[in-house]
């Protein structure tokens, strides 16, 4: 067994093992290449272990993976690619042996679908290391657990001497290095602790972390694959003018002085179909409906929104509910506001409840209060169908 050098001089290094198929999580790459929260998930493993003070990185891929995790790794340097072997094991052991040139002191094996590591847990690991050859972190079982065979209840298993077993798993370089060397147990070891164990390494056991939950399934990329609830906001404003028609949440309101624009210049509307745009990432109003396109001139703008709607759906998406606000002196809204929340309600397709209209003013200051426009802004929120 290798004697400790003072923590604060100690290197360390790690081994990202990414070379599985993870046909489990469904999704269209292995899954330690595909995105999570907007990165590809070995990626995410990469960052975190530098964040949390390690030094070279080993990744050990599937074979013919090299350009596309070397891409994905861009900006991580150093790091060193490796192919993996037929089990665990032999991954984990390609790993360490091509980081033995540089012989670091210490070393993390960590699973690449375990993105997200806390510094914390690193911290820990390597503190249990001053004394112990190996560390693992684990989290308490807290359900009831029993022994089956042949999917029958044989026993109760005791939770209180069960542990959960996650990654990082971290060794003295040369004790785990050897231990892979030496290794004449079952042709996959199922991890490193159990190599470790198996050659009389003892090993230490650290607080783990919920965060280090295990990307398995397909259910833990659809968050990826379409966000559940998407939220977009719109502002529009039109100047008030004679001789021109009065239009708001698609309502024709009686004023002495109307809303000027290529369209019915409806701004309530034009809000609203700004923050469902906005929502589905689609863009603006002007790039759907340009005023310079004469097709577009008195327009009613509910078509914008049903167009707008339309474009959300395409990608999956339903109205969840809007909020628009309306800023003006006069007219009164408060009296229309009822039959505004059932038209623009029609034109979502959504229940009235779905939806709100309020007014506001600004005391008279700037152009809403002085009467020489009317300005309104929205807020809507999809969700995934």
């Amino acid at each position: 067994m290798s004697t400790p050098a003072p923590l604060a001089s100690q290197s360390l290094a790690a081994v990202i093992v990414a070379a599985g198929k993870g046909l489990r999580a469904g999704q269209p790459l292995p899954k330690q290449f595909a995105l999570w929260r907007g990165k590809p998930v070995l990626r995410h493993a990469a960052e975190r272990l530098r964040a949390g003070g390690v030094g070279t990185l080993c990744a050990v891929i599937p074979e013919g993976a090299d350009a596309l995790a070397g891409e994905m790794l861009a900006g991580l340097e150093p790091f060193t690619l490796v192919t993996g072997g037929e089990t665990r094991q032999e991954s984990v052991r390609a790993g360490l042996e091509a980081l033995a040139t540089q012989a670091p002191d210490l070393v993390l094996v960590h699973d690449a679908a375990r993105p997200d590591c806390p510094p914390e847990v690193i911290a820990r690991l390597v503190a249990a290391l001053a004394d112990h050859p190996a560390a693992i972190p684990v989290l308490p079982v807290v359900d009831s657990m029993v022994s089956a065979a042949h999917d029958l209840m044989k026993g109760k298993a005791e939770r209180e001497a069960l542990r959960r077993v996650q990654t990082p798993q971290a060794f003295r370089f040369a004790d785990i290095l050897a231990a892979h060397s030496e290794w004449q147990g079952p042709t996959d070891a199922g991890d490193d602790a159990q190599v470790a164990h198996a050659t009389g390494l003892s090993v230490a056991l650290v607080e783990g972390d919920e965060r280090l939950h295990k990307l398995t399934f397909a259910g833990d990329f659809i968050q990826e694959q379409a966000p559940m609830i998407r939220t977009g906001t719109g502002y529009d404003v039109h100047r008030l003018a004679e001789g021109e028609e009065l239009w708001l949440c698609g309502l024709k309101i009686e004023h002495d002085k109307g809303l000027a624009g290529h369209s019915d210049a409806d701004v309530a509307l034009h809000a609203v179909v700004d923050a469902v745009l906005g929502a589905a990432g689609e863009g603006d109003i002007g790039l759907h409906f340009p005023p310079s396109d004469p097709q577009w001139r008195g327009a009613a703008s509910g078509r914008f929104v049903e167009h707008a709607v339309s474009l959300a759906a395409a990608k999956g998406y339903a109205i969840g509910n809007v909020d628009v606000t309306i800023v003006c002196e006069a007219p009164k809204i408060g009296r229309h506001r009822d039959a505004m929340r059932a038209e623009l309600a029609r034109l979502l397709g959504v229940q009235a409840e779905r939806v709100n209209v309020k007014a506001t003013t600004t005391e008279r200051l700037g152009f809403t209060g002085r009467g020489e426009g009317i300005a309104a802004q929205a807020v809507a929120t999809l969700v995934a169908n």
